[in-house]
């Protein structure tokens, strides 16, 4: 199959094609250039000729118009959704000193509370999101988060308070599966690279959790110990705020890529012509150029809405031996990345004080202090990252297998560390590399995804990293802290996924996502 973009407009004396050049495949979108750049994954037809051939043409229109401002604006609004990814950690690892010693409960629990609603919300939005749409599930996430979590500011005990942490990881964990399919389908394919990039976000909300003010610490009876209160009504409003900015300030289209998916093709060329015109542009896409891919086979429309139609979204992603294999190997680097990084933030303080590790001052200063400086450093990660997938000869593959890992070896070498200066030392090159390794990760994923079933296959991958982030608390819990099995395994688990990286056989660096 052929699909051939050298037209930029119609030519009115074009003479009408016959059914026979529609049978043979070859498709003319007449509108802009992006002919040889769709091999991402090569056994394309098996997937679905037809919708293939309209995401083609899709993938034309969006290069036609070019990366605009409504493409910017999504930039910013979907990196919400980074930012809250990684906010929230960082809020329940806070809150762990202040109510523990408020309700005197296992702080491993709260852990648990939010790795298991993380699990749910990925698994349920991003498989919505190929059922439904992208739209609500955008929008609702944020919401969801920051009104569970100004609730949570007046838990009563600490059943309470983990249920409600619970709750609010049910957004956060469907931010990035729905976020990142929805950036990406909306730009150009020249641009796809920002997709990397759009995890600095990721990091700045690293860096706001870790600039909250140390009074939060503080550890005391209830009647002086509202500060972590006060937080989460604070960031539960800062979140509800972020959600009405995106509902309100800004007005989302559905995805073009899920509208022709359900066979809504005269919806998608809406959409993409009022995105034009928001732009400042025009479009030379008509519902015909849709249309004319039907007589390359028959196509799989997804009108369904229950579970019948999430299995063939499941099925889809391993429509083709490659991209089976493709998948699989994407689902378990998830799921040793997830299981690594709690293993080793978790046991390596217990670690080193065990092998006689002087960390000098332990005062809320200086924990803040590295805390912060991790944060900073690790901005830049996305960037670098966004840099590392364009180069010829590394691309995606290449930059995600190294990050990965360098990050491992990180691992190891902080173990070496005897002071606080040495730990934080090695833990900034940690937080740089880990930083790359996230923003290729978050944006391969999506990539090597058909659009169809991109975000139930953002929900397999997600579902198998919380599912092995969920497994470090209940070691916390039950398993001896002092052992150093945990740190060699965490470390082990970064090296395996960069080298599983390798085995990835698609790259998209060049390549148009359909």
């Amino acid at each position: 199959m052929s699909i051939t973009a050298s037209l930029p407009q119609w030519q009115d004396n074009e003479p009408e094609r016959d059914k026979s050049s529609i049978e043979k495949a070859d498709v003319e979108t007449k509108v802009t250039l992006v002919g040889g750049l769709y091999d991402i994954i090569e056994d394309e037809s098996a997937v679905d000729p037809v919708y293939t051939a309209k995401a083609k043409i899709l993938s034309d229109a969006f290069q036609e118009i070019g990366m605009g401002k409504y493409q910017w604006y999504l930039f910013v609004l979907t990196g919400f959704g980074w930012f809250s990814d990684n906010l929230w950690p960082v809020v329940t690892g806070l809150l762990l000193p202040p109510t523990i010693a408020e309700f005197g409960y296992q702080g491993a629990w709260l852990k648990f509370a939010q790795a298991l609603g993380s699990l749910a919300g990925c698994v349920f939005w991003g498989i919505s999101s190929d059922i439904w749409g992208r739209r609500w599930a955008f929008n609702l996430t944020l919401f969801i988060t920051g009104v569970f979590a100004m609730a949570a500011g007046a838990s009563p005990n600490a059943t309470a308070l983990c249920a409600l942490v619970a709750a609010w990881s049910v957004g956060v964990g469907g931010n990035l599966p729905v976020d990142s399919a929805v950036f990406l389908e909306f730009i150009p394919p020249t641009h796809q690279y920002l997709l990397t990039v759009l995890s600095v976000w990721w990091a700045i909300g690293q860096l706001v959790g870790s600039l909250v003010r140390p009074t939060l610490l503080t550890s005391c009876p209830r009647a002086s110990n509202a500060g972590w209160r006060y937080f989460l009504y604070a960031m539960g409003g800062f979140m509800t705020l972020l959600f009405f900015v995106r509902f309100f300030a800004f007005h989302l289209h559905e995805s073009p890529r899920f509208l022709v998916g359900r066979g809504r093709d005269a919806e998608a060329v809406e959409v993409v012509h009022r995105v034009a015109a928001f732009n400042g542009r025009s479009s030379s896409l008509t519902v015909e150029m849709l249309r004319a891919c039907e007589g390359l086979g028959r196509g799989r429309e997804d009108r369904g809405t229950g579970v019948k139609a999430s299995r063939g979204h499941v099925k889809g992603l391993f429509a083709t031996p490659k991209l089976a294999f493709s998948t699989t190997i994407l689902i378990v680097i998830w799921a040793l990345i997830g299981l690594a990084f709690p293993l080793y933030n978790g046991f390596i303080p217990y670690f080193l004080a065990t092998r006689g590790a002087d960390f000098g001052d332990g005062s809320v200063y200086i924990t803040y202090r590295n805390q912060v400086i991790l944060s900073v450093v690790g901005l830049p990660g996305a960037i670098i990252a966004g840099w590392m997938v364009e180069l010829p000869y590394l691309g995606r593959k290449g930059t995600l297998a190294l990050s990965t890992v360098i990050t491992g070896v990180f691992l190891f070498a902080a173990t070496t560390a005897r002071t606080s200066d040495a730990l934080l030392g090695w833990n900034c090159g940690y937080s740089v590399t880990s930083n790359v390794m996230y923003g290729v990760l978050y944006a391969l994923s999506p990539e090597l995804f058909p659009a169809k079933d991109r975000g139930t296959g953002s929900a397999l991958v997600a579902a198998a990293n919380h599912i092995c982030g969920a497994l470090a608390p209940i070691v916390a819990i039950y398993a001896n802290l002092t052992t150093s099995v945990p740190i060699y395994v965490a470390g082990a688990c970064f090296i395996l996924g960069g080298l599983l990286a390798f085995l990835l056989p698609f790259e998209p660096r060049g390549k148009a996502s359909i």
